[in-house]
């Protein structure tokens, strides 16, 4: 027997989410300058048994694969063009419905608006504008985006109509 794996969140004024899986950019998103932020490996590994997780990158300093080894993820390593395209048909032939994004930089823009759920962290490398524009939350940091997920009521604060 399958069991889907799944988080759900009840919005007030708004479409639930009942998400299967949450992809997530790499550098600026859980990596600074290419290593893993503290504490992230732990609250990857907590989602897992409730959440696909799918981290999505551009991988700039090479060393996602390697980083990521001991967390409970897909990590896919885009080519080098059209990296905007490539996460949006990615969470598409997920189904955005079933998808939370996590992202910072320009090439995660489209796949922050077009999941159910998108949040951009800024942290040290800053968010571009475009993902800003087209994410529903903004969170500080990845630890606060991660906790969103585990705090259902936060979400609901802050997206209700």
């Amino acid at each position: 027997m399958i069991i889907k794996i799944m988080i759900e969140f009840k919005i007030t004024g708004s479409e639930n989410i009942k998400a299967e899986h949450l992809v997530l950019d790499y550098n600026g998103t859980l990596a600074i300058d290419g290593e893993l932020i503290p504490g992230v490996k732990e609250k990857l590994n907590a989602l897992a048994n409730k959440i696909n997780i799918h981290v999505i990158t551009a991988d700039t300093f090479g060393t996602a694969q390697k980083n990521l080894q001991n967390v409970l993820c897909k990590c896919i390593v885009l080519h080098q063009t059209e990296q905007q395209i490539q996460k949006k048909d990615f969470i598409e032939h997920l189904g955005i419905q079933k998808v939370i994004a996590i992202g910072n930089g320009s090439n995660d823009a489209l796949m922050l608006k077009n999941a159910a759920l998108g949040i951009v962290v800024i942290q040290k490398e800053g968010a571009s504008v475009t993902s800003l524009k087209n994410a529903d939350i903004v969170c500080q940091d990845i630890i606060d985006a991660l906790d969103l997920l585990t705090n259902p009521l936060r979400i609901n604060a802050t997206l209700r109509t």
